[in-house]
């Protein structure tokens, strides 16, 4: 008779994690290796920090006017100046992050969980199935985003809501098709044919053995699309389909300055500042993740 002491038990329980805590090294490797990704992670952190003590980092109530401040300059008093209605635009863009990463968190949980889903369905059914979803997903294809986007905010009106559903509606197309492809070679592994043997249904099969495949190439491709976020938000918000005044979204904020570009500047520039690092932290993150995750790179 064997015993198997606490001992023995801690030591087989690392045994069996060991190649966990491997991968998790590698992947840190390559991580810290991968500068691009570093520089997205700090920018990306940067906001997230920014997102959370945004009211004890503004000095200003983001919507209290002051005339008799309007279209100051950068100054020790407002770091970014005044816009046109004397109200604080470093405390503007700080609270405007809060309407980005808002816009973003459910843009891609709408747009990509739809994309994925259907992506998966048409992938793994095919057929007539298929060809229902992949012709929809051509025809919103055959126009640009931005221009789509723009048809759908116009049609549901200006608002935050609005915004976030007119975006996901034209976003979920670039996952569906990625969600296809990988679902396409997912069904015809071999493992999936001795789970379906056993007696599994379509669906059981579809949601815990497919479905988990295809999420690694939806993470990259989400962390990728989500400065593409951002920039038609900020579109929609600059043409005044978006968000509606006086919330500090910072395409509107862009906006607000055009009239004022010559003279004050600051009115446009720094949100337009905080629009470019944001994507390109974003885009940063999206290909350090990308590179993580890419197979050549983990021998």
């Amino acid at each position: 008779m064997t015993i198997i002491t606490k001992e023995g038990k801690f030591k087989e329980f690392i045994k069996r994690r060991e190649p966990i805590i491997e991968d998790w090294k590698h992947s840190l490797y390559l991580w810290k290796s991968t500068k691009l990704a570093m520089i997205g992670s700090v920018i990306i952190g940067i906001l997230l920090f920014v997102v959370i003590f945004a009211p004890l980092i503004a000095p200003y109530d983001p919507f209290l006017n002051n005339m008799a401040e309007r279209l100051q300059a950068p100054n020790w008093s407002h770091f970014f100046g005044t816009d046109q209605f004397g109200r604080d635009i470093f405390s503007r863009v700080i609270y405007g992050s809060r309407i980005e990463i808002w816009i973003i968190f459910l843009v891609s949980l709408i747009s990509g969980g739809a994309g994925t889903l259907l992506g998966v369905i048409s992938g793994y059914f095919g057929g007539i199935v298929d060809e229902i979803i992949m012709r929809t997903t051509d025809m919103f294809l055959a126009f640009p985003s931005l221009v789509l986007a723009m048809a759908f905010a116009a049609a549901l009106g200006p608002s935050l809501t609005n915004t976030i559903i007119a975006i996901s509606i034209v976003g979920w197309t670039v996952f569906a098709r990625l969600a296809r492809a990988e679902a396409m070679k997912v069904k015809k592994q071999p493992y999936i044919e001795a789970i379906r043997s056993v007696g599994a249904g379509n669906i059981r099969i579809m949601f815990f053995h497919v479905l988990p495949m295809c999420l690694s190439p939806i993470l990259v491709q989400l962390t990728l699309r989500m400065g593409t976020i951002i920039l038609t938000a900020a579109g929609l918000g600059f043409l005044g389909l978006g968000v509606r005044p006086p919330l500090p979204e910072w395409g509107s904020m862009v906006s607000d300055g055009r009239s004022y570009l010559v003279g004050q500047w600051w009115i446009s520039t720094f949100p337009g500042i905080a629009i470019a690092l944001v994507v390109l932290g974003f885009n940063f993150l999206g290909d350090g993740i990308r590179d993580i995750m890419d197979p050549r790179l983990r021998r």
